[in-house]
């Protein structure tokens, strides 16, 4: 296994720690890159897309949850925040 496969486990790992809450509201998020550089690009998926909140879920939630399990990620983004 290499070292992005894994990053992307551990990434998986601490998203499904908030996974729970956002299906609950009817939506998920999947991991579409992981670079060599550490960045990571996600897409917001079902309401969580077009929510108005959506922004405030993913800084609050989804990125923090990110980056307290995988310190070594550099920046996460989004291609499909919705700003309030």
């Amino acid at each position: 296994m290499s070292d992005l496969e894994r990053l992307h486990e551990k990434i998986d790992k601490a998203l499904d720690s908030i996974r729970p809450y956002l299906k609950a509201d009817g939506g998920d998020v999947r991991v579409l890159e992981v670079t060599e550089d550490m960045r990571v690009t996600l897409e917001l998926l079902g309401s969580c897309g077009d929510c108005p909140m959506s922004a405030m879920t993913f800084k609050a939630g989804i990125q923090e949850a990110i980056k307290k399990e995988v310190p070594e990620v550099v920046s996460v983004e989004a291609v499909n925040i919705t700003n309030a």
